[in-house]
């Protein structure tokens, strides 16, 4: 067993996943092209040095499928000789192709990787790649399958959120995410994504609405309340949680995360392996965890995987400074505070997907990356970065500055 360094990290911005965003010309492969060489250029990292590239992609299918991690470090200019394998978990693919990557280096079977992940989502729409949750009644009707924002109104109804608690979370997660682009905390990490003549298209997070108040979220009404009450998912919610008589509906797109397009890659060696690169590492892999929750109200898996990812540590949640909990909705997070007992002053402190957006595949290396950025910035020792999942499963990973 050897350690793990995170020695660089670069992310793409995220653009409107729509057909005016502004990259929806740029395919998946080129936005993971693009932070690949960056991160080859940037470190003058020579590619043979690079023994895998692991990235996350939720939908890979079309021109996102067919393995687009080995495609994207060939177009990068890594050569013929490094691999690539393209993996999925949902909401967490871009945290677990960092953990995959860096459980490489910690087995000692690599030296050196690259985790990250991709996502067009205005071009490969979410769940283009199908799967049987949601239509087959062997596993719908067993797991009582609902849709995340359904869950995610279960969540508020049952712990007591109102929709005022909601959107007060989501103008504090715009207002962190303006204050952050205007502070240049990004600026180390936000690589501009440009056309084929070098022109850049987009080179500052598009979906942020700064200007976002109380009084204009209040102008936008439930996204799920039609949904749950004539598809009859609220009564499937009200029978996987009795306790609950009736669901209130709270979220919509301003409290929700945003559909974007955006790539992430995360540097990860051994100290022999940066030595030999000339790479000082910026931050250690100190643990990561993985585990299921249960799948009808879906997206508590942050709060059993934290405790498990401290457990694996030898840590509490008072050793860790930053914490990054990625804001599928609003009350994802304000459950995690909740349960923990903990205040928004070192959560979130940048703002999220809320402000941002969420590019499936690639936000969980985001996240990390704004983490290792924040804990530079504020010269604190320790992050712990999570993410819910659908089909209900956590992912969270620790990491210690070095």
């Amino acid at each position: 067993m050897t350690d793990a360094f995170i020695y660089d990290h670069v992310r793409t911005p995220r653009g409107r996943g729509k057909v005016d965003g502004a990259l929806h010309e740029v395919t998946a492969l080129n936005l993971a092209a693009q932070t690949l060489a960056a991160l080859k250029d940037r470190n003058s990292l020579d590619p043979a040095m690079v023994d895998d590239v692991v990235m996350g992609c939720v939908d890979p299918v079309g021109e996102a499928g067919g393995d687009i991690a080995r495609v994207a470090a060939i177009c990068a200019g890594y050569g013929n000789g490094v691999p690539g394998v393209q993996i999925n978990r949902f909401c967490a693919s871009g945290l677990d192709a960092v953990n995959f990557a860096a459980a490489e280096v910690i087995s000692g079977q690599h030296d050196m990787t690259i985790g990250g992940g991709v996502e067009s989502m205005s071009r490969v729409g979410i769940g283009a790649s199908g799967g049987a949750w949601p239509v087959d009644p062997m596993i719908a009707l067993k797991s009582y399958f609902l849709p995340q924002g359904i869950s995610a109104d279960l969540i508020a109804t049952k712990y007591g959120f109102s929709r005022d608690d909601v959107d007060a979370y989501a103008v504090q997660s715009q207002q962190r995410a303006a204050a952050a682009w205007d502070e240049g905390r990004f600026a180390k990490s936000v690589i501009p994504v440009k056309d084929p003549n070098g022109i850049t298209i987009l080179a500052k997070d598009e979906h942020m609405r700064p200007q976002t108040t109380m009084q204009s979220l209040a102008q936008l009404n439930p996204s799920f309340a039609q949904m749950g009450e004539f598809a009859g998912f609220d009564a499937v919610a009200v029978q996987a949680h009795p306790e609950i008589e009736a669901i209130n509906h709270v979220h919509h797109a301003g409290n929700s995360s945003g559909i974007v397009d955006g790539a992430a890659a995360v540097l990860i060696g051994n100290a022999e392996a940066g030595r030999r690169a000339g790479l000082k590492p910026r931050a250690r892999i100190k643990a990561f965890a993985n585990i299921g929750s249960e799948p009808a109200i879906m997206l508590t898996g942050p709060l059993d995987v934290t405790k498990k990812v401290l457990r694996k540590a030898g840590m509490s949640l008072s050793d860790i400074d930053l914490i990054e909990v990625n804001e599928a909705f609003a009350s994802v997070v304000l459950r995690f505070m909740q349960f923990f007992d903990l205040d928004s002053t070192k959560i979130n402190v940048n703002g999220g997907a809320i402000a941002m957006g969420h590019p499936l595949g690639a936000t969980g290396a985001m996240i990390l990356g704004t983490a290792i950025d924040e804990m530079e910035r504020r010269n604190a020792a320790t992050a712990l970065v999570t993410l819910c999942i659908g089909i209900g499963m956590g992912t969270a990973t620790i990491v210690e500055r070095v």
